[in-house]
């Protein structure tokens, strides 16, 4: 393939572990009643079309390339019944640098969107190369992940921002950072994923993940999500590396490896 191209390949998505995940939350009839009724009213008022979704290789119901939408749909459908009933927080993490990670990281939070019952929520937490407001063409706005993180007061609806797909919503991260870390293990960043998660029944989260070589930081922010779910770009990690990072990770939160075609 030429250019910037990122691909999943669809042959093999992702192969899941049999991890298993206990809760002691349970969404409950009345829960999941509100919750409905909640998304229901979440209006999209810039809808992107067909177009601008290919060219920004954004999986829809109607891409022309069904293989890469169904491969994402597949690892939706095995998180789901690694999940049970609950919501859950899935950090998306490349092994190497450049290997698709936030690619993937957009496409399977938009995979969760498709089910008119469920919202996904995308939090830009790659706080060394942000993204995913570029990718999803979303203006920076008047704050963003770190905007209120060190300074919680201007309240989590001045960082939610529409995406032009309806049912998601991104968190961004607009300025890099080179330590991350401290942040990921911050109070702050605990109480503020359980209040996302805790609001609404049926909103599933994504936590775009650094690289996990040559940083601690993935594994900082793994200590927050119920799963984890590694990529792997084509051709940059051995088999051996592959394994060597999965070990790094608790077996109980590993759902898997994505293996993605690059250019």
């Amino acid at each position: 393939m030429s250019g910037s191209r990122e691909e999943l390949d669809p042959t093999n998505p992702v192969a899941l572990t049999s991890a298993t995940r206990s809760s002691g939350r349970s969404s409950g009839i009345a829960q999941r009643a509100i919750a409905s009724r909640s998304i229901a009213k979440m209006a999209e008022p810039y809808a992107l079309t067909r177009r601008i979704l290919d060219d920004r290789r954004l999986i829809h119901p109607e891409q022309s390339v069904r293989a890469r939408t169904d491969a994402f749909r597949e690892i939706r459908t095995r998180l789901l019944a690694l999940g049970g009933d609950s919501n859950f927080i899935t950090m998306v993490a490349p092994i190497s640098p450049c290997s698709g990670g936030s690619f993937v990281a957009r496409n399977l939070a938009i995979a969760f969107s498709f089910d008119e019952a469920r919202t996904a929520l995308l939090i830009d937490c790659n706080l060394r190369n942000p993204s995913q407001h570029v990718a999803l063409g979303v203006e920076p706005g008047a704050g963003d992940l770190i905007d209120y993180l060190e300074n919680p007061d201007i309240g989590v609806e001045k960082i939610l921002r529409h995406t032009g797909i309806p049912r998601l919503r991104l968190i961004p991260n607009t300025s890099k950072r080179e330590m991350s870390g401290e942040y990921f293990s911050s109070f702050g960043m605990r109480t503020l994923l359980d209040s996302l998660r805790d609001r609404y029944a049926d909103r599933y989260i994504f936590l775009d993940g650094p690289a996990v070589k040559g940083s601690p930081d993935a594994r900082i922010l793994s200590e927050l999500a119920d799963f984890v779910v590694l990529v792997s770009g084509s051709g940059r990690d051995s088999p051996s590396a592959i394994r060597r990072h999965v070990a790094d990770f608790d077996p109980n939160k590993l759902a898997g490896v994505v293996f993605n075609q690059l250019p």
